[in-house]
């Protein structure tokens, strides 16, 4: 059987996400599965002059005159008109992060390149951070720690948050999205959870198949002990929690957002959270980061952390694993197993 030819491949995402990628095992596979010139990984398309001479910005235009697939990532260009002129040759984007949405255009489109997102395994991480901040907020447990802090040589009053119990809650989810659904399993390990999903666009019978009830976002807000964000970031899905949907939620609900802070009004989650009768944890905010005036950092009931649940570390690795099976696929003429048309982004991240 003759083997199949090895693809022109290229890397194109910021020096801080390559170096963090790809080590010398990945390297190594990448080499068996593709055909790797000089050079083999580009931050840009020349608009920075990687090259500090001729002869390398030259073979630079080489290397996209003959590429066939890019690996891209975070920090990689957008995929303009005039840059994908460069590439005539360019069949396929595998993209070793999450939403391919800032890379692409109505003319990479066009070209009907084939176009693959890692999402579901930086979904991994995120889930996993979500879960142990529902069960933190269960226990109120970042809000008694920044009152322990407060009130050293003595115990804060326990039950200044609320109840402190991880048995019996109702977990609200909004998005049914990669992570959405993960959570939604995940949480079932609780004792007796019940679980609610606001998803207007997923048949109720499937998120039932995941552990989940489906229910209007009015029917959800007045009865969770956690409120979960996983949503994409959308024009319609801006502020979708806002003044109105944080007002019909109970006392001592907290707030979770691992997904964009755009989904939440933050002047009026400030406004909810100075009162202390809710809580949130924030691992995206809007802006972000936030300015160093706002209210939401020295408020007792308010965790914020630095966009840390998606991948970091080894698990970048996972996310980079799972483009080079992409890659092999796409070399043995297999179907994608990722792949992301434009009418995807429609509705997802």
């Amino acid at each position: 059987m003759t083997p199949p030819s090895k693809p022109e491949t290229l890397v194109v995402m910021g020096r801080d996400a390559f170096e963090s990628q790809f080590d010398a095992r990945r390297l190594e596979r990448l080499g068996h599965l593709a055909a790797l010139g000089n050079p083999i990984w580009t931050p840009d398309f020349g608009e920075s002059r990687l090259g500090e001479s001729e002869a390398e910005d030259a073979a630079l235009d080489e290397r996209l005159a003959t590429v066939e697939v890019l690996l891209t990532g975070w920090g990689a260009p957008q995929l303009t008109e005039a840059r994908l002129e460069k590439m005539p040759r360019l069949r396929a984007m595998l993209h070793c992060a999450g939403t391919i949405r800032p890379q692409v255009t109505d003319a990479f489109w066009k070209r009907g390149i084939l176009a693959s997102s890692v999402a579901e395994a930086n979904s991994i991480p995120v889930a996993e951070f979500t879960l142990a901040a529902i069960i933190f907020a269960g226990k109120k447990a970042p809000f008694l720690a920044a009152d322990a802090r407060k009130h050293q040589g003595r115990w804060p009053d326990l039950g200044v948050h609320g109840e402190l119990s991880n048995r019996g809650r109702t977990i609200g989810i909004v998005g049914f999205s990669r992570v959405g659904r993960r959570v939604v399993q995940q949480v079932q390990q609780l004792e007796d959870v019940t679980c609610l999903v606001h998803d207007p666009y997923i048949d109720p019978r499937e998120i039932a198949a995941h552990g989940g009830r489906a229910a209007t976002l009015d029917e959800l807000l007045p009865v969770v002990d956690v409120l979960s964000l996983h949503a994409p970031e959308l024009a319609s899905t801006r502020h979708m929690i806002g003044a109105r949907e944080l007002g019909m939620l109970r006392d001592y609900t907290t707030v979770i957002n691992t997904a964009r802070g755009s989904l939440i009004d933050t002047a009026a989650l400030e406004a909810e959270c100075r009162t202390g009768r809710i809580n949130a944890i924030l691992d995206v905010t809007d802006p972000e980061p936030l300015p160093a005036h706002s209210a939401l950092f020295d408020l007792p009931n308010v965790m914020i952390t630095p966009h840390i649940a998606g991948s970091l570390g080894s698990e970048l690795y996972r996310m980079t694993d799972a483009a080079l099976d992409e890659l092999e696929r796409y070399v043995h003429g297999r179907p994608l197993q990722a792949e992301v048309s434009s009418d995807d982004l429609e509705l997802s991240a």
